[in-house]
Parts: structure tokens; C-alpha cells; sequence
């Protein structure tokens, strides 16, 4: 496995429609792993969330947070993203839009946008990057 990769040594995975997972904090300390739809953008990652959702309640209290994104076909690459999250009401109505275009198509993207209200803008601009990929072991087999 080839590691210490950044987001550019890795092609067009970020902004390809893969389902990240974002992960928070209880309040007891364990970790809530959730599936996010997400957009790199200037150096970090985007989430959108509704305005009740508990990953919000939990990045309020700590905004410690990671995203990894992962391919599901060879050679399975892969970006982990760790830091505080910042929570933004400006420009969540843009990025889920973006994200609903980029997930669901011209068609279907822009209506499921439309019913998005409230949404609060996750950004996490990285502290630390790991950056991953098994393109040497995929050649060789």
C-alpha cells in the first residue's frame, strides 16, 4: 500500500459521487459514524446537515471530526480528514446543491435541493491528511 498521499496524487476520487463517512463525538466519548454525501472544496470538505441533526448537537459541543472517502474499485484509494469542524449557516444552501447535481444528476438534483431548508454548512479544513492507495499491489496480482 502506497501511503502519505495528498488529494492531488489522487486522481478524480474526490469528486466522484462515493458516499463518505463522517465521524463524531458522543457525549460519552465513543464515535457516531455517519454516511454523508460531501465536496472537497479549497483544501477541505464540505457537509451539509439539517438543522436536528445529531451529528450538529454533537460538533457543537466538540468539533472534532474526521471524513474518509474511499474508492470501492481497484486500487481502492482513499483520503482520511482530521480536524475541528467549523459550523456555518452561509453557503449551505449553495454546497447542497452542488452535492445533490454531483449525487443525483441535473434532473433530480436541483428539486432535491429545493427541499433542503434550515441545512448548516460542515466544513472541515484538515489539520492532518492521510492519503492512501494498493495501486503497486494491484499491478502485481
Amino acid at each position: 500500500m502506497v501511503r502519505k498521499l495528498g488529494p492531488e496524487e489522487l486522481g478524480d476520487l474526490l469528486e466522484l459521487p462515493l458516499v463518505a463517512v463522517l465521524a463524531t463525538y458522543r457525549m460519552n466519548g465513543s464515535v457516531l459514524l455517519s454516511p454523508v454525501w460531501h465536496q472537497w472544496r479549497d483544501g477541505g470538505f464540505d457537509v451539509v446537515v439539517g438543522p436536528s441533526d445529531i451529528k450538529l448537537k454533537h460538533l457543537r459541543r466538540d468539533p472534532r471530526a474526521s471524513v474518509v472517502v474511499y474508492g470501492h474499485e481497484p486500487p481502492y484509494a482513499g483520503l482520511e480528514a482530521r480536524g475541528e469542524a467549523r459550523l456555518e449557516a452561509e453557503g449551505a444552501a449553495d454546497a447542497i446543491l452542488s452535492m445533490a447535481l454531483r449525487y443525483l444528476g441535473p434532473e433530480d438534483g436541483p428539486a432535491y435541493a429545493a427541499t433542503v431548508t434550515n441545512a448548516v454548512l460542515v466544513r472541515l479544513d484538515p489539520t492532518e491528511l492521510r492519503g492512501w492507495d494498493f495501486a503497486d499491489e494491484w499491478a502485481s496480482s
